[in-house]
């Protein structure tokens, strides 16, 4: 678990470090830059994320054909998940070159900056397709149970957007169209390393290269109920911001801080999910349902321990880390307590993270839609409550964890009702 999880981790944090270069040195171009990258980066993150499912649905099918011991068909379905991606990423260039001065306009864009974003979205949307292959590669190499792979490529990935940055930005004097430019190249560069990984498997083990239509079918079909997962959860995160913006700039501004460190908890986290996916594949694969259900006992306990240690470092540490984001004492005074409800919630947060990994490297993605959209039903009346009730910030952070916790709960029937125990090499 350990030797998994580690590494994945810090794939997982090397990739928001994309954005902070480009935020780094496109701010020294101006404002309006810096605000045209903001809104541009925010389409693309969402634009990308949307297909996580990529990922995941491909580490649970090759990890079950990895424990049958069936490597040549492992590979061949990771390829039905990269070609799937080739084939997204295309239909997101088509869509969003025409479309991107709307979509711009759609996120708010100021005059001065609706430009630079019009110009950074059209030109990375050129990434797209790189990107979703990183996803549908990562995912094929997790469940051949190498997390390792993927963290060297990221940071390989990490360094060369860095430098293609500051030498089109400055040295070739190109913009903010250097900065798209720099990094469409290093992600292209990412996918390029990952297939010939992937490529030399497939020559290795027989497994055939060509785009196999039943197969594309069959990997869309897999991805459809974590799509859903993944927009109800997006869904819950843009309620909670739009609530906290209707709470005032203090709060809101104290919002995007504990945002920003939740969701670097949540990379933590998600790295023993990550873990949970290849390992409960593999079992399942190898007909030991005793070893899968052994193996999500034990990252439970490593979920909970991991809750807890977080949340007593955010309690620790927090006069270290909240003069950092802001020197603004109502905003600090507005944040802390929230935060403390943050701190509260890590363990359970935790075994969220955990089980929602297990379900996945199951394959029970219709479970995992379902449950997230009764999460979705019962935190939306609730946050939407919170300006009307009183509470502030405190509150829509209470609502938050309630979130987490119907979360938990829905996830932990499914984990001891043993219906995910499905053994074999495909679902």
């Amino acid at each position: 678990m350990i030797a998994l999880a580690v590494p994945a981790f810090g794939a997982l944090v090397a990739e928001p470090l994309f954005v902070l270069v480009d935020s780094a040195i496109v701010g020294h171009l101006g404002t309006p830059q810096l605000a045209g990258l903001g809104v541009a980066a925010a389409l693309l993150t969402t634009a990308v994320s949307i297909f996580i499912f990529l990922a995941y649905a491909t580490t649970a099918v090759v990890a079950r054909r990895v424990g049958a011991g069936d490597l040549s068909a492992a590979i061949r379905q990771g390829m039905d998940g990269i070609w799937l991606a080739l084939l997204l990423g295309a239909a997101v260039i088509v869509l969003t070159l025409p479309a991107a001065p709307s979509l711009v306009e759609l996120f708010g864009a100021s005059d001065t900056a609706a430009p630079y974003a019009t110009t950074y979205l059209r030109i990375s949307s050129l990434g797209i397709p790189a990107m979703l292959v990183v996803m549908a590669a990562t995912g094929v190499l997790r469940g051949l149970q190498d997390t390792r792979t993927p963290l060297y490529v990221a940071i390989a990935g990490f360094a060369a957007n860095a430098v293609l940055n500051v030498g089109l930005v400055y040295g070739a004097d190109l913009g903010i169209a250097g900065s798209a430019w720099g990094t469409v190249i290093a992600q292209w560069g990412m996918a390029a390393a990952y297939l010939v990984v992937v490529i030399r498997g497939a020559r290795r083990h027989g497994a055939s290269l060509r785009p196999d239509a039943a197969g594309i079918r069959a990997s869309a079909h897999a991805g459809v109920p974590l799509l859903v997962r993944t927009l109800s959860l997006r869904a819950v995160l843009m309620i909670a911001t739009a609530v906290a913006a209707r709470l005032g700039d203090t709060d809101i501004a104290a919002h995007q801080i504990i945002l920003a460190l939740w969701s670097l908890m949540a990379f933590a986290l998600d790295a023993i999910a990550i873990a949970g996916q290849a390992i409960i594949g593999r079992y399942l694969g190898a007909d030991d349902p005793e070893g899968a259900r052994e193996a999500c006992r034990r990252m439970v306990q490593w979920g909970i321990a991991s809750g807890v240690a977080l949340g007593v470092l955010i309690v620790l540490a927090r006069p270290l880390f909240i003069p950092l984001f802001t020197s603004d004492q109502s905003v600090k005074d507005t944040l802390l307590p929230a935060l403390l409800v943050v701190a509260l919630s890590q363990p359970v947060a935790g075994v969220v993270f955990v089980l929602d990994g297990v379900l996945m490297g199951a394959g029970d993605g219709r479970y995992l839609a379902g449950a997230m959209l009764v999460t979705l039903a019962v935190f939306t009346p609730v946050a939407l409550l919170v300006p009307t009730l009183g509470g502030g910030l405190t509150a829509l952070w209470w609502a938050m964890t309630l979130m987490m916790t119907v979360r938990m709960l829905t996830l932990w029937l499914r984990a001891r009702s043993g219906r995910w125990v499905v053994t074999g090499a495909t679902r």
